[in-house]
């Protein structure tokens, strides 16, 4: 199964809602980091398709 955007996107809300309703703040830093690194993954992943995208244009 290929990862995609829409699959990063939602681990980062469901990381992010986490943090949120976190009372620890270990666990809620924890969340936090995890949904940088979910939006940070769907951020190169959405460039590489665009990327992909231009060269099969061209």
């Amino acid at each position: 199964m290929a990862a995609t955007s829409d699959f990063y996107l939602a681990q980062a809300e469901k990381c992010q809602a986490d943090a949120d309703g976190s009372t620890l703040d270990r666990v809620r830093e924890r969340n936090l980091r995890a949904a940088a690194a979910w939006r940070a993954m769907a951020d190169k992943l959405i460039r590489a398709e665009a990327a992909r995208a231009e060269r099969e244009k061209s």
